[in-house]
């Protein structure tokens, strides 16, 4: 068998190997509700792109509507949890009310105010800071981004947390 040929081969054979053992990297613990690990599923294919109008609602809306979830199509984005008390998932829904948050990454000071926002928790890194999937941001704009929040750094407002649930 003529040299390139075989190279050509031995390269389809590995690349078939490596496609067929390498496993999507998740965010998603075991345990996560069935319904939690579709709207993340659903997240990674919209990471960087607007979803509908690119309000931050919208992401929520459509997660949830795609899977056929219970919620009021408003706010209340399925069983409210708290925070505090429960596990939050990935795929939890987070709607913000007049939150201002404050926090020093260095010697620098950041504060950020959300009157009225929602962001999808994306991954839980402890106990209240999570990685959030949301839109119409000042940093990712009208586009589906992944940003930082912790409960810790909030000075006023509320947050609630829902855990979607089917109909």
């Amino acid at each position: 068998m003529p040299k390139i040929k075989c190279i050509l081969i031995l390269s389809i054979i590995l690349i078939s190997i490596s496609c067929k053992t390498t496993k999507t990297v998740t965010n998603v613990p075991k345990n996560t509700p069935k319904l939690n690990s579709k709207v993340i599923k659903y997240i990674n294919t919209v990471i960087g792109k607007k979803v509908d109008r690119g309000e931050c609602w919208d992401l929520a809306n459509r997660a949830l509507t795609m899977h056929n979830a219970n919620w009021n199509g408003k706010y209340v984005f399925g069983k409210l949890v708290n925070p505090k008390k429960d596990v939050i998932y990935p795929g939890d829904i987070i709607q913000y009310k007049n939150v201002k948050t404050k926090y020093k990454v260095g010697n620098t000071t950041y504060t950020q105010q959300m009157k009225h926002h929602t962001a999808i928790v994306y991954k839980v890194i402890s106990k209240g800071v999570y990685k959030v999937a949301e839109q119409n941001t000042g940093y990712s704009g009208r586009k589906v981004g992944i940003g930082d929040f912790s409960i810790n750094t909030m000075t006023s407002g509320t947050v609630k947390f829902y855990r979607p649930v089917y109909k």
